[in-house]
């Protein structure tokens, strides 16, 4: 069977949002899944990157050597839920929060509030855990859910 052209213009942004909706309109990583139902389960524990910025290039390779490891695994055997964990350790945090409101000492934090300095410091985990699982479902990694973890200050359910 011979070879199709390849463009010499390839739209690379396009492609991805092409097969970005594949996968949704196919749910394609549920299915792999259901292929795999009643067979002996495992499982992988990693340990989560910061929620504090978008994804680093490093995180993407250490997510995409571990999403590897996972699908060879899933070929043979099920695993369990799918959850994107994100560390929500404070200094990394607190430090881009303080940026962010223009704070020059710690003093700066009590005289705001320390309550409402923690509300921010959530707030910045959420939206980063938002980006990192968009940044995960386009390197083909199919999260079931997001989890932060990690995190003292966190309400516990």
């Amino acid at each position: 069977m011979p070879f199709k052209d390849v463009p010499a213009n390839v739209d690379f942004p396009s492609q991805e949002r092409e097969v970005l909706q594949f996968w949704k309109e196919t749910n394609a990583f549920q299915k792999l899944r259901e292929l795999r139902k009643g067979q002996p389960r495992w499982s992988f524990i990693d340990g989560p990157i910061t929620a504090n910025n978008p994804m680093g290039v490093h995180h993407g390779w250490g997510r995409t050597y571990k999403d590897l490891y996972h699908r060879f695994l899933d070929d043979a055997r099920p695993r369990g839920p799918l959850q994107n964990g994100f560390d929500c350790q404070g200094l990394w945090v607190e430090v881009e929060v303080e940026k962010e409101l223009g704070f020059k000492s710690k003093k700066d934090i009590e005289a705001y509030g320390l309550d409402r300095f923690v509300r921010k410091c959530k707030e910045r985990v959420l939206r980063y855990a938002a980006v990192q699982t968009e940044q995960s479902v386009r390197l083909a990694i199919g999260w079931t859910g997001t989890i932060p973890t990690s995190c003292a200050c966190w309400p516990r359910s």
